[in-house]
């Protein structure tokens, strides 16, 4: 039993680990090059915003660090049961690595300049009518990588389901948990967390609006679909169980009553 178990850990560790690989891949690859037409011109020719208000690494770190975190909270108040830990860093870990791989494929398909891309094409404001850029290629390539927007689809990805485990671990949405408000404040906090980084990339002249909401949507569905591979509903009575360990619990507690009825042979 021990081996089959440690058997599949490794195998989801494994699926992990490879879509990690491919999102680091998709990372380097250069993407569709969009042609550019006269009338749409006036959406590319922002200025390029050195500073952002979240940077990447910031955007990274609040996004996997913050889910971590809350679900050490949760043990060490011991709020989750054993074998809980496993179950939700599985569940956020495949979250962050199947959002990536899936934003970055419909990067490099879509090509969708930013809306700086002018300004990193022409650095020096010379602009010719062939767009033939001038400016550093690594930068120009990518520009062409507004759409679905990275920043936004991370933070929904990590804080959605950092916002779905709060609501599991507190009953927010069955009968034990409904109508206290502090509860429902701690669901929607790292949805407000998300929803100012991804608006900030707009703010940054980085990604259309269209970017962010795509983006959004996106990160927010793999929170959701990870999240239900391995808790119930949030409605469910037991919704602050993972569904393995309910699935086990039954099984041992049914062989301890058997063993209990067990009557010795005379």
């Amino acid at each position: 039993m021990k081996g089959r178990l440690l058997r599949g850990f490794r195998s989801e560790v494994s699926i992990r680990m490879v879509l990690l690989v491919v999102f680091l891949v998709t990372e380097q690859l250069p993407p569709f090059i969009r042609e550019i037409q006269a009338e749409e011109m006036w959406l590319y020719k922002f200025q390029t915003v050195k500073n952002d208000h979240v940077p990447t690494y910031l955007m990274f770190t609040v996004a996997i660090v913050t889910p971590v975190l809350v679900i050490l909270i949760f043990t060490i108040t011991k709020k989750s049961e054993r074998g809980d830990v496993k179950e939700a860093l599985l569940a956020v870990t495949l979250t962050l690595v199947l959002n990536g791989v899936f934003t970055n494929a419909i990067k490099l398909i879509v090509g969708r300049p930013r809306p700086d891309f002018l300004s990193r094409c022409f650095p020096d404001g010379k602009m010719n009518v062939e767009l033939r850029c001038s400016g550093d290629p690594d930068d120009i390539i990518e520009g062409r990588k507004s759409f679905p927007s990275g920043h936004s689809s991370f933070a929904f990805a990590g804080l959605g389901f950092t916002a779905l485990y709060i609501a599991g671990k507190l009953r927010c949405f069955n009968a034990a948990g409904q109508g206290r408000a502090w509860r429902l404040c701690a669901f929607l906090t790292p949805l407000l967390v998300a929803s100012m980084i991804a608006l900030s990339r707009t703010c940054d002249y980085k990604h259309h609006w269209q970017d962010v909401l795509v983006g959004s949507l996106l990160g927010l569905v793999f929170a959701w679909l990870c999240y239900r591979q391995h808790y119930p509903p949030l409605q469910d009575h037991e919704c602050h169980r993972p569904l393995r360990h309910r699935q086990t619990v039954p099984a041992v507690q049914e062989r301890k009553l058997a063993n209990s009825n067990y009557i010795l042979p005379v």
